[in-house]
């Protein structure tokens, strides 16, 4: 098996650190919003990798964090130590404590996740609840000389770590020399690209809504950003672990930083594979929410998708690729996944899995997890010469990784409703909705689709145009 290590920029053999087990850990969300489909994406992938290794007979240990404090928003311009916390922003923009800010959007998230079919990560942990391990690990960086403390924060000193860039492979000298972002509001910072450990209660962060005492000052503070991840993954998967994913936005910034801190605090390697996804367009654009395009699942569902249609979606593009949605691609993947079920639902039990089918569906998933390879390969079952049973019991093993909750689909599920067998009422308004739609006026399209929900039928737009179901 070969994975593609950001690190090396090169596909590695995989060899766990400790045989038939594996340990993930996936850089989970900053909990001061709802997430945007680009970043359902990036869960739905870090499952799909889970999925396949445990397909593949391997015991993962799965970790995704929950960042409810220490974010700024100054990440949104390439520097992380720079702006007010993400979740002080929200409890203020909502009149809400942080807490019950985290909490309001970890449950909003963890409803989403489980829409999508995703299994829950082994441990999920919260910042807030890892402040003792972020303080050790801080205390243990300034005991080895790589952090110095000034009045308004402890920093990580970037000319101590002489490889501090072999992730991003940006130039280090430009970095120290004074090129790019710096905080300049803490003129005791020794280096521009030097980055923040703990924060004090002091200068723009005096008025911080989350501090803790910590035996650094008289002064409380909080964690940066960096250093939640490293205390977090070390808690739960040791010094040095198998597998870290993240978006690609991380490398240069975010996991530059936490390579640099954890290597430098325990002396060993930090992770042996770096896994990271592309992003979801839309429309070959950036997600907006100026312009709209920054859809919630919610968005998805309102308009007639199932979850698991998105879920098929995203199996056909590759993790290291830009995927680009469209609300055409997204029927597309439904009209695929109905037909799938029906063909599925109508197929006897009592066979077996095919062998072969199953050997070129592992080779897919040994190429770097080539989820789009691995989803033609259920096609080529489909259209095999197997027996219905032999291809149903090949494809719900399949589906162990794939998690499109095949073995839950019936016939009745699946089959459209003649339309000509309908009222007039009912007719009329399908014509109504194909007309706004032509023209492109959705909220009377929506209008029409929710008006059809009452009567017990959901439409959806495949590829022969307008469908209904009976609900």
């Amino acid at each position: 098996m070969y994975i593609f290590d950001t690190l090396t920029k090169s596909k590695k053999e995989f060899t766990p650190l400790e045989s038939g087990k594996v340990g993930f850990y996936h850089c989970g969300p900053t909990v001061y919003w709802n997430q945007h489909i680009g970043n359902m994406r990036a869960v739905v992938l870090a499952d799909l990798i889970r999925r396949s290794l445990e397909y593949m007979n391997y015991e993962v240990t799965f970790v995704r964090n929950y960042t409810d404090v220490g974010h700024l928003s100054g990440d949104n311009a390439g520097d992380a130590d720079t702006g007010i916390d993400r979740m002080e922003k929200a409890a203020k923009r909502e009149n809400k404590s942080p807490d019950e800010i985290a909490d309001h959007y970890i449950s909003t998230y963890v409803d989403d996740t489980k829409k999508l079919n995703t299994l829950h990560p082994t441990h999920t942990t919260r910042a807030t609840h890892n402040i003792k391990e972020m303080v050790d690990m801080v205390q243990v960086l300034m005991d080895k000389g790589y952090a110095y403390q000034t009045d308004l924060a402890i920093y990580f000193d970037i000319s101590k770590k002489e490889d501090y860039t072999k992730l991003s492979k940006q130039d280090l000298k430009k970095l120290l020399s004074g090129a790019g972002h710096g905080d300049v509001a803490d003129s005791d910072k020794k280096n521009p690209g030097d980055f923040s450990l703990w924060f004090f209660k002091a200068g723009t962060h005096k008025h911080a809504l989350q501090t803790w005492d910590n035996p650094f000052s008289n002064t409380q503070g909080f964690p940066g950003w960096h250093i939640e991840c490293s205390a977090m993954s070390k808690k739960y998967l040791g010094d040095t672990f198998d597998l870290h994913m993240g978006g690609i936005e991380h490398i240069p910034i975010h996991h530059t930083n936490e390579i640099a801190q954890s290597e430098s605090a325990n002396g060993k390697p930090f992770v042996n594979y770096w896994i990271h996804n592309e992003h979801l367009l839309v429309d070959n654009k950036k997600m907006s929410k100026s312009e709209g395009t920054s859809f919630l699942l919610s968005d998805i569902e309102q308009k007639g998708f199932s979850p698991l249609d998105l879920r098929y979606f995203f199996l056909q593009a590759h993790y290291r690729s830009k995927q680009n949605f469209t609300w055409d691609a997204l029927a597309a993947a439904q009209s695929a996944r109905n037909k799938l079920n029906l063909k599925i639902a109508s197929y006897s039990d009592g066979g077996v899995v095919d062998t072969d089918s199953k050997n070129q569906f592992i080779q897919a998933l040994q190429a770097d997890f080539g989820l789009p390879e691995a989803l033609s390969v259920v096609y080529a079952v489909l259209t095999s010469d197997l027996s219905d049973s032999d291809k149903k019991a090949t494809i719900l093993d399949f589906d162990l990784v794939l998690g499109l909750d095949l073995v839950n689909t019936t016939v009745e599920d699946n089959l459209a409703v003649d339309v000509n067998s309908l009222s007039q009422e009912i007719q009329g308004l399908l014509a109504t909705r194909a007309h706004a739609r032509s023209n492109k006026d959705w909220a009377t399209s929506d209008k029409v689709r929710d008006e059809l929900l009452r009567f017990g039928y959901e439409v959806k737009d495949e590829s022969a145009g307008q469908v209904l179901y009976k609900k």
